[in-house]
This record gives structure tokens, C-alpha cells and sequence, in this order.
């Protein structure tokens, strides 16, 4: 009896082991399967065919020959991403190359007042000593010059060494900048001291910059600091516009123009941004402001700073306009505090109002006429326009008169202030207004003298300003291009020619006189490169005569310099008797062949040929000769 119970015991525990030895193999079949379907799937979506997938157990096998290193561990990623990294088994092999790619070469330099450091990868062909050098040298005795370049034994790229230079022409106009360096491509960002030398240096690379090359400039200038922050919107019979306008941000600009748009505003309009907004609220109470004159009919709104002046034209409905009043008033941010005018009807005058008119004419010539309170009055106009304008033409026709309103003098001289903005133009000062109209090279002289007028009569003060910008006469925009300053040279050396003394460098004769007028000339090109090619006539030795050429050159270039010419990017070249313009036989040929000139310097012309290059060239000439043999 018990005998047969344990054989019972015995064969349900076998029984039980064949059954969940069935049930793991099923199991264990069944997640490989999957597993292996899983990671054939996922190779198919990323495109990893090259990779077989074979199943052993719980285990992922991986077989095939991938295309590179960096696939195979793609597909090793990818696998572990299906299944448990421990189960990926990798029996992969790597297709071998013939060379290995030339890594892609960059330079970042960066320069503030602390000093300039360098990294990147460059060719260790590339002369990597006399860029250190280079850079050490700007960075001055008192800078910090920070190495971190690495190098690798590639063929230098096409344009390298162009895009290099480029940089490093850059990086000494700029003391502030970061220049990011490829072959064929320079960046740059930089900060300059203002927007007038921001325009400089823009048009200055561009105009240096070798044609195939690309380049990306991102020169800022900071913000001004505008005190009192001014806008003034009006909207009268001649329509709508600013005469003033400031912004604290480009969005709040974008808001301002848009609402001076909404109120009927046309042409081109626009906000400096500057520092110096009395809140963060700047753009609603100037939006608010401009919606309620719109709404009123016309009118001006004058912000000076946290002070609003709300004026109504002349005429207007006064219980609509103490409703407008009303509900701006309470719709501002609480910094700032509204002034609401609404003046008097016009009435009959019979005798026009006393005036003070100043001119200034495109000559420079500055005159003053009208009625002046006194003695004292007079002549402190006159010493302050010769001050404002550092001129000795100053006419004066004025007259001393009685019965003046009060302010008067503070009127005159804020208009005489107002004009010293302008290029050329007139102010008329009168009892109840200022008008000032002309032409000017900025396009900011119309709201600084907006700014001006408020900050010296006050907001509520009544005055107009109608200032045109004439681009001929912005020094900026007027800047020569590069062939309009060789054709300036060209004009001053046609009809007269450097001479130098015997057998000598001297400059004789009137040859400093046609410098003086070279230098006039070149003062007002910015970044030019020019050669200054000296040239003899083929009597003497042909090395003496390259000598004396190159002193010549020399001597020219040493004339510039004296004469503050920014020559940093000149060169002088002698080439002694080569390329003659004239007959050397006669006398008359030799001496125009003595002669001085100057041309543009075109980059790529001047470019030194890479060792590659050299390499190159010289195993092209070498197959030559032996097929010549």
C-alpha cells in the first residue's frame, strides 16, 4: 500500500516536469521569435539591411558587414532598443576603407578687452606658427593669448587659407567679436561703440571681402540712452505722424507703429529703440494715448517720460473731449500722470504775432533776424550761434523791441539750438509756437529736436518740426566705393606727377603738395587696399633700379603715413624698369616711364598658393619635362 502511493507521488512529479519542461520551450521559441521579428523590423524603418538577425535562445545575434564604424553601432543601438542591451550579441564586421575622410576644418576666435583666444582643428599643413603670431600681436603686451588649436595631417581645403585671412582682417577692426571660421565661409559677430561705426565696419568687410567667399556679418551697437524718453503723435490737417518716437523693445515698436498705423499714419515709420523708459508699460500708454487722439479727431499726445500732454486741436467738441480725457486717464498705468488742453477757438487777429526767425543755408551760413527782448538778449544769440555752429558767418539782423511775452529768450535760443541739428533749414519762433523745418544727414535729427523743443519749452508747448532726411547728405551712406577713390587719385595725379630728386628717394619739387591732396582723397575711403607701384626707366642696372623703384614706393607710402593716412592695408611695390608705358630711347619716354602708381588690390589675385597647390604645380611641371624628354 505504500509502496504504490510513492510510484503514484513519483509519476505525477515526472509527469509535472515534462509538461513545464514543454511549456519553457514554447515560451523560450516564442520570445526569440518575437525578440527577432522585433529588432528585423526596427533594422528595416532605420535602414540597417545590411545587418542579420538570428535568434539563439534568449539571445539577439548580430551578423553582416556594415559601411562604416559609426553604422554598426547604429545598429547595435537600435537592436538594444528592441530588446535588453545584455541579450544583443554582436558578430558584425566593419567594411574597410581605402582613407579615411578628412575631417571637416573651423576656427572659432573670440577677442574682448581681456584678451583673444583660438580653437578649433586646422590642416597641419597650415602655417598654425604664424597665426599664433598674428594673434598674440593683437592681443597686445597687456592681453592674455589663449591656444587651444588642435591640428590633423589633411590636404589643406579649397578657400582655407582665404577664409582665414579674411577673419584675422576682421578681427583687427573688431576689439569685441567672436569670428567663426570654415573653409569658404566666415561669421561674424561683433558689438561696435554705435550705430554710425556699426554702418563702417559693415561696409568696410563687405567691400574687403574676397567674391567667393560667404559671408555672414552680425555686427550690434548698443542701445542709446534717451533722456527724456519722448514720443509726440499728432493728427491735423495734414494727417498723421510722429514727431518723435521712442520705443524700449523691437515688440513694443511693433505695437506703436501699428496703432500710429490704425490712426491713419503712412510712409515709412518707425521707433528708436533706446534705454531709458520710465516703465516696463511703455508701448500701452503710448497705444492708449494714440487710439483716444484718434477717436477724438485730431490732436497731440506728448509723452516725456512718465508726463503726458494731451492736446486737443483748436474747435473741438468739449464734451467729447472731457469724455476721452476722462477715460484715458484712467485707463493709464498709474506712473504716469495726463495733462488734458483743450485751447480756445481761434479768433480774428488783426496784426500778426512778433516772430524770431533763424536760417541756416547749405553753405553754412547762419542768419539771425526778428525781434529780441534787449541788449543782452541779442548778443548772447549771436555768441551762442557762433558756439553751436563754429562758424564766424553769422548775419544779424535783429531788433530790439519792447512788449515781448515772457520765455521769449528760452525760446530763441532753443530754436537757434534746434537749427545747429539741421544740415541746412529755418526756425521761426513765435508767441504760441516754434516751427522747424530743413534737411538733415541723420535720420534721428527730427526726434532729437522733438526732445530737444520738450525738454526746453515743455510738453505742453506748441511747436511743429517737419525735418526731411536727404541721404546725400548722411556721411555714412555718402562713403565713396572703392573705384570712386581710385578715380579720385586718377584726378589729382593726371595733370601732375610725384617727382623725386636725381638718382634719389626724395620726394622734390610740388610732389608734397599733390600728397596733401592724395591724402584728402583717401581720408575719406574707409579700409581701401591699394598698391604703390614705383617704376623707373631702364637707364643703370636693372637690381639698381628695382632698389631705387622700391625706396620710391617706399618714400610714397611714408608720405601717407605722415599725413595720417590709415595705411595698414597699403603695400608698396617697386618694380623697377618693368613695364614701361613709354619709348625708353628718348628723353621724353624715360621720363614717363619715372612714374608712381597707384591701383586696387584684389585679393584673390594676391593670394599665395597653398603647399597643396604648390605640390601640385610643381609635379605638374615635372610630368611635362618628362614627356618633353
Amino acid at each position: 500500500m505504500r509502496l504504490s502511493t510513492l510510484l503514484v507521488r513519483l509519476g505525477v512529479f515526472l509527469v509535472a516536469a515534462i509538461l513545464c519542461g514543454i511549456g519553457a520551450r514554447i515560451i523560450v521559441s516564442t520570445v526569440e521569435a518575437r525578440s527577432v521579428e522585433a529588432v528585423e523590423m526596427s533594422f528595416e524603418e532605420h535602414g540597417h539591411e545590411f545587418a542579420t538577425v538570428i535568434g539563439d535562445g534568449l539571445q539577439v545575434i548580430l551578423e553582416g558587414e556594415a559601411p562604416s564604424e559609426a553604422m554598426r553601432f547604429r545598429a547595435i543601438s537600435t537592436a538594444g532598443g528592441m530588446v535588453d542591451a545584455s541579450r544583443v550579441i554582436d558578430n558584425m564586421t566593419v567594411t574597410v576603407t581605402d582613407s579615411l575622410q578628412a575631417p571637416e576644418f573651423s576656427l572659432e576666435i573670440l577677442r574682448n578687452d581681456s584678451g583673444i583666444s583660438i580653437i578649433g582643428l586646422i590642416p597641419a599643413a597650415s602655417d598654425h606658427e604664424q597665426l599664433t603670431e598674428t594673434l598674440a600681436g593683437l592681443s597686445g603686451e597687456d592681453g592674455n593669448f589663449a591656444d587651444f588649436l588642435e591640428t590633423a595631417d589633411y590636404d589643406i581645403p579649397l578657400d582655407w587659407e582665404t577664409s582665414v585671412d579674411f577673419a584675422l582682417r576682421a578681427l583687427r577692426q573688431l576689439p569685441r567679436s567672436k569670428i567663426s571660421v570654415r573653409a569658404g565661409s566666415v561669421a561674424v559677430e561683433a558689438i561696435s561703440d554705435s550705430p554710425e561705426q556699426k554702418a563702417q565696419l559693415e561696409t568696410g568687410l563687405r567691400r574687403t571681402a574676397p567674391e567667393d567667399l560667404l559671408i555672414t556679418l552680425d555686427i550690434s551697437a548698443p542701445r542709446p540712452v534717451v533722456s527724456p524718453f519722448v514720443t509726440r503723435f499728432i493728427i491735423d490737417d495734414e494727417g498723421a505722424r510722429f514727431d518723435s518716437c521712442v520705443a524700449d523693445t523691437a515688440a513694443s515698436e511693433r505695437r506703436i507703429v501699428a496703432a500710429a498705423q490704425a490712426a491713419g499714419a503712412e510712409g515709412r515709420l518707425g521707433c528708436t529703440i533706446a534705454l531709458g523708459s520710465p516703465t516696463v508699460r511703455w508701448a500701452d500708454a503710448v497705444t492708449m494715448s494714440i487710439a483716444a487722439l484718434e477717436e477724438l479727431g485730431g490732436g497731440t499726445v506728448t509723452f516725456s517720460d512718465a508726463d503726458v500732454t494731451f492736446v486737443a486741436n483748436p474747435g473741438a467738441v468739449e464734451g467729447n473731449f472731457d469724455r476721452i480725457a476722462g477715460e484715458l486717464e484712467n485707463s493709464l498705468p498709474e506712473v504716469f500722470a495726463l495733462e488734458a488742453i483743450l485751447p480756445a477757438a481761434p479768433s480774428e487777429i488783426s496784426e500778426g504775432p512778433p516772430q524770431f526767425i533763424a536760417t541756416l543755408s547749405p553753405e553754412g551760413l547762419v542768419q539771425l533776424r526778428g525781434r529780441v527782448s534787449d541788449d543782452l538778449l541779442n548778443s548772447t544769440a549771436e555768441n551762442f550761434a557762433r558756439a553751436k555752429f563754429g562758424s564766424s558767418e553769422i548775419s544779424m539782423a535783429t531788433r530790439v523791441v519792447d512788449g515781448l511775452p515772457n520765455g521769449w529768450a528760452i525760446r530763441v535760443l532753443a530754436g537757434v539750438e534746434a537749427l545747429s541739428k539741421l544740415s541746412n533749414g529755418s526756425v521761426t519762433v513765435e508767441p504760441e509756437s516754434v516751427v522747424v523745418r530743413g534737411n538733415s544727414g541723420s535720420e534721428e535729427a527730427g526726434a532729437e529736436i522733438t526732445r530737444l523743443l520738450i525738454d526746453k519749452l515743455g510738453s505742453s508747448e506748441e511747436f511743429e518740426v517737419d525735418v526731411t532726411y536727404v541721404e546725400a547728405l548722411d556721411p555714412i551712406a555718402s562713403l565713396p566705393t572703392e573705384e570712386e577713390c581710385l578715380a579720385g587719385i586718377e584726378a589729382v595725379t593726371q595733370a601732375r606727377k610725384i617727382t623725386f630728386e636725381p638718382s634719389s628717394a626724395t620726394i622734390a619739387g610740388a610732389g608734397a603738395a599733390i600728397l596733401d591732396d592724395i591724402a584728402e582723397v583717401l581720408q575719406r575711403c574707409a579700409d581701401l587696399r591699394v598698391e604703390i607701384a614705383g617704376y623707373t626707366d631702364s637707364q643703370g642696372s636693372e637690381d639698381g633700379n628695382q632698389r631705387l623703384s622700391q625706396q620710391r614706393a617706399d618714400a610714397v607710402l611714408d608720405g601717407l603715413r605722415v599725413r595720417r593716412v590709415p595705411v595698414s592695408r597699403f603695400r608698396a611695390v617697386g618694380y623697377g624698369e618693368a613695364n614701361p608705358i613709354a619709348d625708353n630711347e628718348t628723353a621724353e619716354g624715360r621720363e614717363a616711364n619715372r612714374r608712381i602708381e597707384f591701383s586696387l588690390i584684389v585679393p584673390e589675385s594676391t593670394e599665395e598658393p597653398t603647399a597643396l597647390e604648390q605640390i601640385e604645380a610643381e609635379a605638374e611641371e615635372a610630368s611635362e619635362e618628362g614627356a618633353t624628354e
